[in-house]
């Protein structure tokens, strides 16, 4: 597609045929004006242009559905004694497939004095990131049969796929105590 394919369209989604009486100029001049109007195209004129018929670019359908964002959230609870902390889930498949485990009762070992973890029964599905820092109240999975309840702020070199996050971890780290401690995971 070039820019004046992407002007023509854009121009069109807003009623007017100004910019095809426009032709870009060459040169360094000419490359600010396409990448303006590719720029202008892609943020204002492409899903207007593409809802009325133009042909979709080629792109694999996981790209577009992994930007989607679900207006409700899943939630569940994790209990530890008397305390409850909700948790909202990660969108993805390893936190649907931990979700199919509860309800879900772990006796987390303390490691590191900035987290709890357990091997679970079986291996969960992954989609492993970096995330440099890990914050208090993070439900990750280190490999693919490790849940980690971080309850701690700290930088990290290590790997995870995320299950979720606690909605308010106040009071976390007192809960959770310095030593292992027995975690009911549930629905909400």
């Amino acid at each position: 597609m070039n820019c004046d394919t992407i002007c023509n369209r854009a121009a069109a989604q807003r009623g007017t045929t100004e910019l095809q009486a426009r032709p870009f100029s060459g040169g360094r001049r000419g490359v600010r004006q396409c990448a303006v109007a590719m720029l202008f195209f892609a943020l204002w004129g492409a899903p207007a242009a593409y809802a009325a018929g133009a042909s979709q670019p080629d792109t694999p359908a996981e790209v577009v559905t992994d930007t989607l964002v679900s207006s409700e959230k899943s939630r569940m609870l994790m209990t530890m004694g008397e305390r409850r902390f909700v948790i909202t889930l990660a969108d993805n498949e390893a936190a649907r497939a931990f979700a199919s485990l509860l309800p879900l009762t772990l006796d987390m070992e303390e490691l590191n004095g900035n987290e709890k973890k357990k091997e679970l029964p079986q291996a969960l599905p992954t989609s492993v990131i970096r995330p440099g820092r890990i914050n208090t109240g993070d439900l990750l999975l280190w490999g693919d049969r490790t849940v980690v309840v971080f309850y701690q702020t700290f930088n990290s070199p290590y790997s995870y796929t995320s299950l979720g996050h606690i909605d308010d971890p106040a009071g976390l780290e007192q809960t959770v105590g310095r030593g292992d401690v027995r975690v009911v995971f549930s629905k909400n």
